[in-house]
C-alpha cells in the first residue's frame, strides 16, 4: 500500500512534500514513492534524517505548471510528475496518489490514466469541513461547474459511502444544498435531485441550507462544483478573517492579551479545528483508483496528513465499495429521473 506523492507540483514544491512525506513515513510507517526531478529530491532528502524509512523516488522529467492547460498538459506532458504518480497507480506499484499540484491537472490524469469507476460521469471533488458536532463531507467543491440530477444523485452515493467506510459514521445521512429547507425551494436541478433521493436512497434528509454545514445537521452536503467552491472559498476566507481579527483585537489592550494568555489552550483547539491542514486535501471520488488533491500552498503538515488520509482511503477499499453501491442502486435511481423529466416535460 505505498502511496506515490507529486514532489513538484505546489507551491512549495519539493521543499514541503518531501518534509511532508518523511513526517508521514516516520508517524504512520507509511511506504512513499516521491515523484519528480530525481536529481532535486535526492538533494531536499538528503537535508533530513530519513534513514530506516520507506521512500523512494521516481524519476519524472516534467512538471505541469499551475496555469497549465489540464487536458493539453497531461497529454503533451507524459512524463509530468502528476502523469508519471498516476501511471504507478495504474501499474499498481502504488495504491494512492497525493498532489498539491494543477488541481485540474490532477482530475484530468486520475480520469486519463486511471480511468472512472463504471457508472461515473463526473468525478468530484470532496471536502471535509468541521462543524458543532464533528465534521462534514461536501461535494462537489470544484470539479464540476454544471451538473445534471444524476450527477448529484451519484456525488450522493460516494459521499454517503466515504462518510461511512473512511470517515466511520454509522448511517451517514445526506442533505441537498438549497436556498432553503423547504421542498418548494431550490432551482429545477435541486428539485429533480431531490425528489429522486426522497425516493430512491436511505439516509436522504432532504434540504439543507448554507449554515447547516457547519451546525451539523447532515453528514453530507451534496452541491454543484460552482456552488460547491463558493462555499469552500467563503469558508476559507472566513476562517482566516476571524483569526486576524481576533488578533487585532487582543492587542488593543494590556487586559484582552492578559484574558488571551489564560484562555490560550482554547484558542488553540480552536485553530486546529478550523486548520485545514488537519485534513490534508481533499479526495477525488469517481476515479477508479485514489487521488487527493491537496491546496497548491500547502504546507508539510498538509502532506502528511493527506498520506494519510490517501492510505487510509486505498486500505478500506472504498473505491470498490462505491462502485458495488452504483451498480446495486443504478435502476432503481433511473426510475426516479426518468420520471423527474417526464413530469417537468408535462
Amino acid at each position: 500500500m505505498r502511496v506515490a506523492v507529486d514532489a513538484m507540483g505546489g507551491d512549495h514544491a519539493p521543499v514541503v512534500e518531501v518534509e511532508g512525506a518523511i513526517a508521514a513515513a516516520r508517524e504512520f510507517g507509511i511506504s512513499i514513492t516521491l515523484v519528480g526531478d530525481r536529481a532535486r529530491l535526492e538533494d531536499e532528502l538528503s537535508r533530513h534524517d530519513a534513514k530506516g524509512l520507506d521512500i523512494d523516488i521516481m524519476h519524472a522529467s516534467e512538471v505541469v505548471g499551475m496555469h497549465d492547460s489540464a487536458s493539453e498538459a497531461i497529454r503533451k506532458k507524459k512524463d509530468s510528475s502528476i502523469r508519471v504518480a498516476f501511471e504507478l497507480a495504474r501499474e499498481g506499484k502504488v495504491a494512492a496518489v497525493v498532489s498539491a499540484g494543477n488541481s485540474g491537472a490532477t482530475m484530468a490524469a486520475g480520469m486519463f490514466v486511471l480511468k472512472r469507476l463504471k457508472g461515473i460521469e463526473r468525478p468530484a471533488i470532496a471536502s471535509i469541513f468541521p462543524t458543532l458536532r464533528g465534521r462534514t463531507l461536501v461535494l462537489d467543491v470544484g470539479a464540476n461547474v454544471d451538473c445534471k440530477p444524476i450527477h448529484l444523485v451519484k456525488f450522493a452515493i460516494m459521499g454517503q459511502m466515504y462518510a461511512k467506510y473512511v470517515m466511520e459514521i454509522d448511517n451517514p445521512k445526506v442533505g441537498l444544498l438549497s436556498n432553503g429547507e423547504e421542498e418548494s425551494k431550490g432551482n429545477d436541478l435541486t428539485r429533480e435531485t431531490g425528489a429522486v433521493l426522497k425516493q430512491a436512497m436511505s439516509g436522504y434528509y432532504g434540504y439543507v441550507e448554507g449554515r447547516d454545514i457547519f451546525n451539523g445537521l447532515v453528514d453530507v452536503v451534496v452541491c454543484d462544483g460552482f456552488v460547491g467552491n463558493v462555499v469552500l472559498k467563503l469558508s476559507e476566507g472566513l476562517a482566516e478573517a476571524v483569526g486576524k481579527m481576533l488578533k487585532e483585537e487582543i492587542k488593543k489592550s494590556p487586559l484582552s492579551i492578559l484574558g488571551y494568555l489564560l484562555i490560550r489552550p482554547a484558542f488553540r483547539n480552536f485553530r486546529k479545528k478550523v486548520d485545514y491542514t488537519e485534513y490534508g486535501g481533499a479526495p477525488l471520488l469517481g476515479i477508479d483508483g485514489v487521488g487527493m488533491i491537496c491546496h497548491g500552498g500547502s504546507n508539510a503538515k498538509a502532506i502528511k496528513n493527506a498520506i494519510r488520509f490517501a492510505h487510509e482511503y486505498a486500505v478500506k477499499g472504498v473505491n470498490q465499495r462505491m462502485a458495488e453501491k452504483l451498480q446495486e442502486n443504478f435502476d432503481g435511481f433511473m426510475q426516479p429521473i426518468e420520471a423527474a423529466k417526464d413530469s417537468a416535460a408535462s
